[in-house]
């Protein structure tokens, strides 16, 4: 099967560091301390140029891609990734769609037990990803197992 879409939470995707939320939600990202992005990046790039689309895709050529969700939370250090990443794929021809969760941060959807907003999330990246799998021919399951069930309160 071909990649037929994407969806992303989340995501990071200019390692230069330069995007404004980088600055301006410093104080507000419980999950991301921005000292540690340029920390991470070292680490990840090594000699590579951090511009460089294989490290940082927000400076790579988006012609041709498949459908793209993105999820991300107004107090996410990484905010202005996300806001960039697609508004750089529309300008590219991508249908992309961004979904700003108010008041959440960094992969906020890892805490299903404890924030209502991640379930609700990851429902419509469930939607989304559903509906592309259902136009590629692959058989979706309908009914929640019974762990996903115990999870659901």
């Amino acid at each position: 099967m071909t990649n037929t879409f994407s969806a992303l939470m989340s995501p990071w995707t200019d390692l230069t560091g330069v995007g404004d939320s980088v600055k301006t939600h410093e104080t507000r990202d419980p999950l991301i301390h921005p000292g540690d992005l340029p920390v991470a990046a070292r680490l990840y790039l090594r000699d590579l140029d951090p511009r460089h689309p294989y490290a940082s895709p927000l400076y790579g050529d988006f012609h041709g891609l498949p459908p793209i969700l993105v999820h991300v939370g107004t107090e996410e250090l990484l905010f202005t990734d996300s806001t960039r990443l697609v508004d750089r794929l529309i300008e590219d021809g991508v249908n992309a769609e961004l979904v700003i969760w108010e008041g959440m941060w960094h992969v906020f959807q890892l805490f299903t037990l404890r924030v209502p907003e991640s379930w609700r999330s990851l429902r419509q990246m469930g939607s989304f990803l559903h509906r592309h799998l259902s136009r590629a021919g692959v058989e979706i399951r309908s009914e929640p197992a019974e762990s996903e069930k115990a999870l659901a309160l």
